[in-house]
């Protein structure tokens, strides 16, 4: 009789366990919670590997999009898919040796001037307006006289197919296609020199990079922002799904104590 009693306490006991979380179904199905979380996790990570790549700003003549120091995600792309208004990582060895960031003011077959009215820049005599011009700051008097032209340099180029015309943002600092007006190509860079797209910054802050309004009305529009809004999004999906599955257990097994500790009369 004790035996058997014995045998059928050790039966209950197993069942109350498959209940209160520590087997049974709610085991397994938090297991496959954790596996799908680190899937998506580490999935993630390695997309985001695969499709961006981090680079440091040397310089201040992206400012202020982007300030000396920063670090920013740039998607690896073909030069063929850059869009008026993107922010490229590029390497032209006639202007240096190691990795540039400027904006694509205009493509091939365009013309772009500077300056129009009101000291704008055109593309194809549309004037543009660039809201992320920093201009150094102006003596009151020269404040007075007017707008701040795009460019303190006056200059129009043809742009040749198959090349891009790049500007800083910061105009008055930046060495960028005016500083090679006389060279061939008139200042411009073969798309196949661009390495990289400026999607998002990543330190000390964390944004996204938006494309100017300003081009949408040109032929071609803007690019389109890659894939690092999903991949942050499954990342996030993924660590909460592994929280998720890991604590299911213990919490089970707290909850299961307090119902075996109520008096038989409350049940």
């Amino acid at each position: 009789m004790g035996e058997t009693l014995q045998t059928q306490t050790s039966g209950t006991e197993g069942i109350r366990g498959a209940k209160d979380g520590r087997g049974g179904l709610g085991h397994v199905l938090s297991g496959v919670v954790v596996a799908v979380g680190f899937v998506l996790f580490l999935g993630a990570f390695a997309w985001g590997a695969f499709v961006y790549r981090p680079y440091t700003v040397p310089t201040d003549s992206m400012t202020p999009t982007v300030q000396p120091g920063d670090r920013v995600l740039a998607q690896r792309i073909d030069g063929g898919e850059v869009r008026r208004g993107d922010v490229v990582v590029f390497t032209d060895h006639l202007w240096s040796d190691t990795p540039m960031v400027k904006r694509v003011v205009a493509i091939g077959g365009d013309t772009v001037k500077c300056c129009g009215t009101g000291g704008r820049l055109t593309v194809n005599g549309k004037e543009l307006d660039e809201p992320y011009l920093e201009h150094t700051e102006l003596a009151p008097e020269a404040a007075a006289a007017g707008p701040v032209p795009a460019s303190d340099t006056p200059f129009e180029v043809k742009v040749p197919e198959g090349n891009l015309f790049l500007l800083g943002d910061r105009r008055a600092a930046s060495l960028d296609s005016r500083a090679h007006l006389q060279e061939a190509g008139q200042g411009t860079v073969p798309r196949s020199a661009v390495q990289a797209r400026v999607d998002a910054l990543a330190w000390p802050s964390m944004k996204m990079l938006e494309r100017p309004g300003t081009y949408a009305s040109l032929p071609g529009g803007t690019s389109r922002p890659g894939p690092l809004r999903l991949q942050l999004a499954a990342v996030a999906a993924g660590a909460a799904l592994v929280l998720l599955g890991a604590a299911y257990g213990p919490l089970a097994r707290i909850l299961g104590r307090g119902r075996r500790r109520e008096p038989a009369g409350d049940r």
